[in-house]
């Protein structure tokens, strides 16, 4: 049996859940939102919208300019394997926080959310996989479900329920400042002309995104298991889109959800494996969690 990931809520099983005749979620048009959700449907079609119109403009970027987008993006995917993934969300290791501030506050520029928030969902979705509790099941929704829909037409996990350890102290800032924070996110590149804002803005925040979102659903696309197995998968054609940091290996991860180990051999590149030896090494990181 996988070892349990820490922090987990022990709640009661599915078929304790109340019987609604609602319409489900996944069944409503794209352009319908969960109560509060409006403003997530809106961020995210505006990234959308401002990405084609900068694609269309400066398809092409110069290096320069493409090193610093993709630089920017690195870090954000960082932050969200190390220290939103492997460190919050699971406890696998603990951060030293001269390490843990900085990876926080690349992926919220990232915009993985808040600790708190993004927290709160994933261990909502391990403890009820591909169920018809679990937050972003692409078996209960279909690909664009799993991948985006989810993230305005359904109610957020209870960060007092899932994340109360995210909810208090120094991660409170993070959730205070996330607007301020976006926006410079979106618009700091504009400082340096339309093609810096396009690239360093929109278009690395909807590839990052979308990165981020195809372990949600391609990941779960697992077509060889039944009802009630569990359909994570290793996909090693997405290491590049998601910079080679680990989180491809997601069947490795359901597995062993509480090791800080993703890629679990040297041919299955984990550089936020990596990264958190490095840190080891260095006395940043300790209580590092191993398959």
């Amino acid at each position: 049996m996988p070892a349990p990931s820490p922090l987990l809520p022990t709640a009661g099983p599915a078929a304790s859940a109340p019987v609604s005749t609602e319409t489900p979620p996944w069944k409503w048009p794209w352009t319908r939102w969960a109560k509060n959700e409006g403003k997530t449907f809106f961020w995210i079609c505006l990234i959308h919208a401002l990405t084609v119109v900068g694609l269309v403009l400066y398809p092409a970027p110069g290096w320069g300019m493409f090193g610093i987008a993709y630089g920017l993006f690195w870090l954000g995917g960082l932050g969200t394997t190390v220290a939103y993934h492997r460190s919050l969300a699971h406890k696998a290791v603990k951060l030293h926080p001269i390490i843990e501030f900085p990876l926080v506050f690349f992926a919220l520029m990232n915009g993985s959310g808040t600790p708190a928030t993004w927290a709160a969902n994933h261990r909502l979705h391990h403890k009820h996989s591909d169920t018809d509790l679990d937050i972003s099941s692409p078996r209960i929704g279909g690909f664009w479900w799993s991948h985006l829909r989810w993230l305005w037409q359904t109610e957020q996990a209870s960060i007092e329920k899932w994340a109360p350890d995210l909810n208090k102290g120094r991660y409170l800032f993070f959730t205070r400042m996330q607007v301020p924070m976006l926006m410079v996110s979106l618009f700091a590149g504009a400082f340096w002309g339309w093609e810096a804002f396009f690239w360093i803005g929109p278009i690395r925040l909807c590839f990052a995104l979308h990165a981020q979102c195809f372990t949600n659903s391609i990941a779960h696309l697992n077509p060889k298991v039944g009802p009630g197995e569990d359909s994570a998968m290793n996909i090693p054609w997405m290491a590049p889109l998601q910079a080679m940091q680990g989180e491809n290996w997601h069947e490795n991860h359901h597995s062993k959800p509480a090791s800080a180990r993703l890629g679990w051999t040297l041919s299955q590149i984990d550089l936020g494996w990596w990264f958190i030896v490095g840190c080891e090494k260095l006395k940043l990181a300790s209580s590092v969690r191993r398959p």
